[in-house]
């Protein structure tokens, strides 16, 4: 085979040494080689974009996902540098694409704060692209480069059509930076596309529109004002953009405040509360001094600390930490500086009023104080230390004093402030932790109970209950019964051996607006978290629960489904495993009871139907069959009308009742309906009411 003429030179060599390194140990710098690094590559060349933003250059980004798998970036920043760097004697764009290390976010003159710190990102993912193109306005003119994993040189395209498998010519002397066109005068801005090599990258290795989107309107959370545009040229099957080329634009003024309100859940037990101040460090760190060797420095560091928090009415803890703009997912120095004086605080604001509080001597832990709480965490220095390229965890030991001071000083004014409405929403963030951290020893109390008698032991269980014989959790049933009228019924109906019944009287709390303390002093709720036997929010444990199904039977009327309704609410905010493990079931009792007069001295037939278009069906084929039927026919409007054969006929006995399963498939969507009608926000309930009032059939009400 003949030699190519174009072999490696001395340049070639000096261009591709640190790239090559990245070729051989990708996973070095973006971690793996499947979906997840092809999506760290984009973030790098996005989170250059967003830099520029954050110094105050710049507003717009636009990112293209396009049909060839390439991927384009733009931006309206300052542009890379397009002059040459005296000591490569290359252009700045050059050195930013192909060298490692080097950018303009060391010694700080550039960037005071930046996502980017290696001065590796886009160097890394130009080596691991087999084509990417830069093009940079600057000046008035628009200048373009062109790399084949890392190396200059042109492309030969045919026509407009861009594609990393044409012939390509690399530079040999020297490179050449093209002009291509000419901008409106002060308009600046860089764009770069790239195509993924796929001798580094997993077959299966792809962008995800999902995380893409995610990330976008995350940043744009971060930065204020900042607008990020997403187009999807791509088609694939089960995007957006399966049909046609979709876009979304993402743009927010309210910066944190508003992402901790995007974020939370369910109703509020304080307003949004923001936690800002700052704080300078020193720390010593390799500076290039004028001879080019690189000298230990002592370095005065500004440190921009900036929390927005909410607690709500659950115990769900919604966590996200940044430093600049850069999600750090597994915490670090910011996140334990956080929790710690969090924790730190409460203590002590507790400690002072645990007379008021009946707090006792116990002391709260960080799960307590966490629970219900959505809080958004950023930090701003320059040249923070992470653990890898990845930057998922900060590792700068200073910023942990100086995120605890800020957070315990803010935090402590905002408990102890005078004002009306604040003062009104600490005493009950107070009440609510110091109602976690007596469910949590109560949990822990009868968890070690539990271990020391039989797991269906009814000798402290409520007198109320009439319990089953069976000690097979998976077999055995617990019925909560409406009333005691109901209840006496079902006795009669049940099977003791493996059924259990538990009345409730009337309609139990609404928890979605009351405080944990609340729920747990009300008998009705009290009763049945004690009865199921798995503890109650971040505490409840399925393995520990008595019975292999809850099944909610109240009656077929409006009163019925509002209990129901109540119910579930309370199991879907405090012992939600045993809704996603599908172990709640409502029954379905019938509506009517249709008794078919037979000829001679046959029995007359029940046939039991559950809705009105079922016996309107029934009817219908009665008459054409030439058959008669009682009148009126009976209609149930409580469980109490059935006697008990009829009840165990139709809605206990497991071979002939129909029961109901209740699911979280879409938990996002069950958690916004509950709010809705349920929550302490009537507005929005009044709004759905009315909306809805015109689809109302008033023959459906019983009245």
């Amino acid at each position: 085979m003949a030699r190519q003429s174009s072999d490696y030179s001395a340049r070639h060599l000096s261009v591709l040494e640190g790239l090559e390194a990245v070729r051989k140990r990708p996973g070095m710098y973006i971690g793996s080689t499947d979906s997840r690094g092809l999506m760290h590559c984009l973030w790098e060349i996005i989170d250059n974009s967003v830099d520029e933003a954050l110094a105050g250059y710049g507003q717009n980004i636009t990112v293209f996902l396009h049909r060839d798998s390439s991927v384009e970036v733009h931006d309206d920043g300052r542009g890379i540098p397009v002059d040459v760097e005296p000591k490569t004697g290359l252009t700045g764009l050059e050195v930013v694409l192909t060298k490692l290390h080097a950018g303009g976010k060391f010694g700080g003159s550039s960037y005071a704060a930046s996502g980017g710190l290696h001065g590796v990102g886009a160097s890394v993912v130009n080596a691991l692209s087999s084509r990417m193109d830069a093009q940079v306005d600057r000046g008035g003119k628009t200048y373009q480069m062109s790399f084949r994993r890392g190396e200059p040189g042109h492309f030969k395209d045919v026509g407009r059509t861009l594609s990393p498998d044409v012939a390509f010519e690399p530079f040999t002397n020297e490179s050449s930076l093209d002009i291509v066109g000419t901008t409106k005068r002060g308009k600046t801005g860089t764009r770069i596309r790239y195509w993924a090599d796929r001798q580094i990258f997993t077959a299966d290795a792809k962008f995800s529109y999902e995380e893409l989107v995610a990330r976008a309107r995350q940043t744009s959370f971060l930065v204020p004002g900042l607008k990020i545009k997403v187009v999807d040229e791509r088609r694939l099957p089960g995007t957006p953009g399966e049909f046609a080329t979709h876009e979304e634009i993402f743009h927010h003024d309210g910066g944190i405040s508003e992402f901790v309100d995007f974020l939370s859940v369910g109703g509020a037990v304080t307003d949004i509360w923001r936690l800002q101040g700052h704080g300078t460090f020193t720390e010593t760190v390799p500076v290039l001094n004028a001879e080019g060797r690189l000298e230990s420095t002592p370095m005065e560091r500004d440190c921009e600390v900036d929390i927005a928090l909410r607690w709500g009415v659950g115990y769900d803890t919604t966590m996200r930490s940044f430093v600049n703009i850069i999600s750090t997912p597994k915490g670090g120095r910011h996140q334990e500086g956080f929790e710690q004086a969090l924790l730190k605080t409460f203590r002590k604001v507790i400690e002072t009023n645990a007379r008021k509080l009946k707090a006792g001597t116990d002391k709260v832990e960080k799960d307590d104080v966490m629970a219900g709480m959505t809080a958004v965490l950023t930090v701003r220095l320059a040249e923070p230390q992470f653990e890898g390229q990845t930057k998922e965890i900060l590792g700068t030991p200073a910023v942990k004093a100086i995120v605890a001071k800020v957070v315990e000083k803010a935090l402590k004014e905002n408990l102890e402030s005078t004002a009306r409405a604040e003062k009104a929403q600490s005493a009950q963030l107070l009440e609510k932790v110091v109602s976690e951290m007596k469910s949590r020893i109560s949990a822990r109390v009868h968890k070690e109970t539990q271990r020391r008698k039989n797991a269906l032991e009814t000798s402290s269980l409520p007198t109320k209950l009439a319990d089953c014989r069976s000690t097979d959790v998976a077999k055995s049933e617990l019925f909560i019964v409406e009333g005691d009228s109901a209840l006496g019924t079902a006795k009669m109906a049940r099977s003791s051996d493996f059924q259990a019944l538990l009345p409730i009287r009337g309609k139990i709390l609404n928890v979605q607006k009351a405080s944990v303390g609340d729920m747990l002093a009300n008998a009705e709720c009290a009763a049945l978290i004690q009865v199921v036997g798995a503890g109650s929010g971040r505490s409840f444990d399925l393995s520990t629960a008595r019975y292999g199904k809850v099944i909610l039977m109240t009656d077929a009327d409006v009163d019925g489904a509002h209990i129901r309704t109540l119910l579930l609410t309370l199991f879907f905010r405090y012992m939600r495993p045993m809704v996603d493990a599908g172990r709640v079931f409502a029954a379905v009792p019938p509506l009517h009871r249709v008794e078919i007069i037979n000829s001679g001295t046959k029995a007359n037939e029940m046939v039991y139907t559950y809705s009105e278009n079922e016996l309107h069906t029934l009817l219908a084929k009665l008459d054409k069959a030439g058959k008669k039927h009682k009148t009126p026919i009976q209609r149930y409007k409580g469980l109490g009308e059935m006697d008990a054969d009829q009840l165990a006929e139709t809605t206990m006995d497991p071979r002939h009742r129909m029961l109901r399963r209740v699911t979280s498939a879409d938990a996002d969507r069950a958690e916004h309906t509950f709010e809705l009608l349920m929550g302490s926000d009537v507005a929005p309930r009044k709004e759905f009411i009315v909306a809805g009032s015109e689809h109302l059939d008033q023959d459906r009400i019983d009245a």
